[in-house]
């Protein structure tokens, strides 16, 4: 090989080695760029230098555990974000239930002092009309934030579906420009690899590379989101239990006209989705379960207290507050037209927990299952003749809408949900001060005997026949303050290890600005002796043919 072609060949490796480092440059913000570097051999036969290639910095094995630390760093903060919202809100020493509870009470302390004073009575009316009122502002905080869930939970199934659907695509064009040129376009790969990433960030998947370079994302059930250039979709649907509640829907087929499939929730781990999954069934769904119950119980509590007593008028006490009764759903899927109705067994109000319940009927029986613990009941009363089921502090009756009793089917499915919504309509029931019932029956009106024992309500333990008032709503406060420290403590640590693989990853993939500026020296350098060697040859060409003339 002639000085010019080992020069010329010089020239070619320099230009494609500045072109790399200056791209590496141009790329240093991209998000997902993978630092390249220009691969030079030596020429064939006589001499010179060859582009072996130019090769993208990627580590898979770096990519995947960083993908994999980003999904769960991506859930606790989400689940983070929405807890503290509930302990900020429980927390609160001057909105909280704790202190109208304890005033509503002091009223009746009041009223049991002065049982004929106007001033006591309204006393007692005001204070339960605020603690009511507040007990309706806790649901309604709770239910926006599992109204708000729903929506985020529809907006992160539209994002995953576009993502599946640009790695089908990208698995595509890398596909079909890998057989035109022989190798894979680096930007290509980046753009993928980049896609793997931002999926982690919103829901765990699986990766798998088929036939060396097509990417196959799945569910951790193993279910296929993108196989080839195919991509199949999840969707968000309607609980098949529970109409106000968004679930995941698998669409099978990557025609999108498959059958249906509704995945558990509790399969859905990692990621922005998994941590609102995860938040909505460990937290939301047991706070707003126990302010229900905390409503129901003060209700049912003080409503049969009161009517024990005698008003001003000599007349028997009624009911001082309202509650929403238990939601009963039936499965989408039962074949049976049996429609559940649920209300209150308030001569076993003190077995109502904060629990929903699932219950399927099997040979002709109800087989009832709390849903925050997986327990089976075995204290269950069913006539199968009037077509009533009696447990926890319940009645359900089962009809076929209307009056008639409509037994369910074999298989037949029903989510019940005692308290989940009761303090949604938490009310107060007397407005004129004569109606309320401070005297005893045995002492005639004017006396302060019920009153008395109205205000002692507060350190029975009226909720499910285990704690006090102040006691269950203090072990709630307690029991979130202590989830949110973990779920804290859990994401510094988490993110800790996100923080280190990044780090680890980008001083292998990334671009270090002044190791760049220092190549384009270094090759620039190289261009201009190889540049030398040409002008050299050339030198010695012309004095070459200067001797011949």
């Amino acid at each position: 090989m002639s000085m010019f072609s080992t020069g010329l060949s010089g020239l070619n490796a320099a230009q494609s080695a500045l072109n790399t480092t200056s791209n590496n440059i141009s790329n240093v913000y991209t998000p997902g760029y993978n630092r390249e570097i220009t691969i030079l051999g030596e020429g064939q036969g006589e001499g010179g230098v060859r582009v072996n290639d130019t090769q993208r910095q990627f580590n898979q094995y770096v990519a995947s555990q960083l993908n994999e630390a980003t999904s769960s760093s991506s859930a606790l903060k989400t689940y983070e974000g929405q807890i503290s919202q509930i302990d900020n809100l429980l927390a609160d020493r001057e909105a909280g239930l704790a202190p109208l509870m304890q005033n509503f009470f002091s009223s009746l302390e009041d009223l049991a002092g002065a049982p004929s004073d106007p001033a006591a009575r309204q006393g007692v009316l005001g204070t339960a009309d605020t603690m009511a009122a507040q007990f309706r502002a806790f649901d309604g905080y709770l239910q926006d934030l599992q109204s708000g869930i729903n929506g985020q939970v529809a907006d992160e199934v539209q994002q995953i579906n576009n993502t599946t659907e640009q790695l089908a695509g990208l698995n595509r064009e890398i596909a079909l420009a890998k057989a035109r040129q022989g190798e894979a376009p680096n930007g290509l790969l980046n753009q993928r690899d980049q896609l793997v990433h931002e999926l982690n960030e919103r829901m765990d998947v699986r990766l798998t590379i088929q036939d060396g370079d097509s990417y196959g994302i799945n569910l951790p059930n193993g279910q296929p989101l993108v196989a080839g250039t195919n991509a199949y979709k999840l969707e968000a649907v309607e609980a098949p239990d529970d109409p106000q509640r968004t679930v995941l829907g698998y669409r099978e087929g990557s025609s999108g006209r498959g059958n249906l499939t509704v995945l558990d929730e509790g399969a859905i781990k990692g990621g922005t989705l998994g941590g609102l999954m995860s938040f909505r069934a460990e937290t939301l769904d047991k706070t707003q379960n126990q302010i229900g119950q905390l409503g129901v119980s003060l209700a049912m509590g003080v409503n049969e207290q009161h009517r024990q007593g005698k008003d001003l008028n000599g007349d028997q006490g009624g009911d001082v507050f309202s509650v929403r009764q238990p939601q009963a759903y039936s499965h989408q899927r039962n074949t049976g037209d049996a429609v559940a109705s649920a209300s209150f067994d308030e001569q076993r109000i003190d077995e109502l927990r904060a629990t929903d319940y699932s219950i399927r009927f099997q040979n002709g029986e109800p087989a009832v299952t709390r849903k925050d613990s997986g327990e089976t009941l075995e204290s269950v009363d069913w006539d199968g003749d009037a077509g009533v089921l009696s447990f926890g502090g319940l009645t359900l009756t089962f009809t076929d809408g209307d009056e008639g009793v409509s037994l369910p089917e074999e298989g037949d499915r029903f989510e019940v949900q005692p308290v989940r919504r009761a303090a949604a309509s938490m009310e107060t029931k007397i407005a004129d001060l004569d109606k309320i019932a401070a005297s005893g029956d045995d002492f005639g009106t004017g006396n302060n005997e019920n009153a008395l024992a109205l205000q002692e309500l507060q350190d029975e333990q009226l909720v499910g026949g285990r704690a006090s008032l102040s006691g269950a709503y203090g072990a709630m406060v307690s029991d979130v303050g202590n989830q949110t420290n973990i779920i804290q403590v859990n994401l510094d640590a988490r993110q800790g290890l996100t923080d280190q693989l990044k780090a680890v990853q980008q001083s292998e993939s990334g671009v270090n600005l002044d190791e760049e500026a220092a190549n384009l020296i270094r090759y620039q350098q190289y261009y201009m002796a190889n540049a030398r060697v040409i002008d050299t040859a050339s030198t010695i060409f012309d004095t070459i043919l200067g001797l011949r003339n």
